[in-house]
């Protein structure tokens, strides 16, 4: 028998959830939506990412940690990668949209940023001050 997982996670800003979300080809909702699971389960979330096949992902926001976490059927994973890849990846794209955020709040520009063939990221960031 299938059920949800909940997964903990350091995400703790929505906005650069959403834009990491984006980037590695997720469609996420941003109201509390019904996550489906196996034979009709239902489990709620604050952002849902739905899957084709259902065994949607979906992210929950843990008050008392103040973080989200990820929540899914793991049994119903059907995406391309697996689950810790997955994570992996969108953590990279949460962080660069993190540091990205950051700068600009303090006044930085981006000046170059590169991807490697090791997947890494590279970012320069300027400030002119006058």
């Amino acid at each position: 028998m299938s059920h949800f997982s909940t997964i903990k996670t350091e995400l703790r800003d929505r906005a650069a959830l959403l834009a990491a979300l984006k980037d590695i080809g997720q469609t996420p909702t941003e109201v509390n939506q019904l996550l489906r699971g196996y034979q009709g389960q239902t489990e709620l979330a604050d952002l849902c990412c739905p899957q084709p096949e259902g065994g949607d992902i979906g992210f929950r926001w843990n008050s008392t940690e103040k973080r989200y976490e990820l929540v899914t059927d793991l049994d119903l994973w059907r995406l391309p990668i697996p689950l810790e890849r997955f994570m992996a990846q969108l953590t990279q794209r949460y962080a660069l949209h993190s540091i990205l955020s950051s700068a600009n709040a303090e006044g930085f520009v981006v000046s170059d940023q590169r991807a490697s063939v090791d997947g890494s990221i590279e970012v320069v960031v300027t400030r002119w001050q006058g």
